[in-house]
């Protein structure tokens, strides 16, 4: 409730838990993305595209998780952050399948 005798409210720690759970994802991206990196070349060149595809994929990660995790500002993506890390994810999964396939 929001009334014109409301005590204001009082985030707490709030803020500093949203930032560093933003902070733990740009990590576990950057964990998923290595290890998808050195699976995809250890196929040899065959597995290149598919780690320029992780690269691009944890680039867009951490770019959203950015601003987010430093607590700058809020991000230009109109509220759709979370959609977003979730389509870079699910990229991640969709790159592991190929590898499974491949055989990797």
């Amino acid at each position: 409730m929001s009334g014109a005798g409301a005590p204001p409210r009082d985030p707490g720690l709030q803020p500093e838990r949203t930032r560093l759970a933003w902070r733990r994802t740009a990590l576990t991206v950057t964990v998923v993305a290595m290890l998808t990196i050195r699976l995809a070349l250890a196929g040899g060149r065959a597995g290149a595209p598919l780690a320029v595809l992780a690269i691009l994929g944890w680039a867009a990660t951490v770019a959203l998780c950015w601003r987010r995790a430093t607590g700058t500002g809020v991000p230009g993506t109109g509220g759709r952050t979370l959609a977003m890390v979730s389509l870079c994810a699910t990229g991640f999964a969709l790159i592991g399948i190929l590898l499974v396939l491949r055989g990797v």
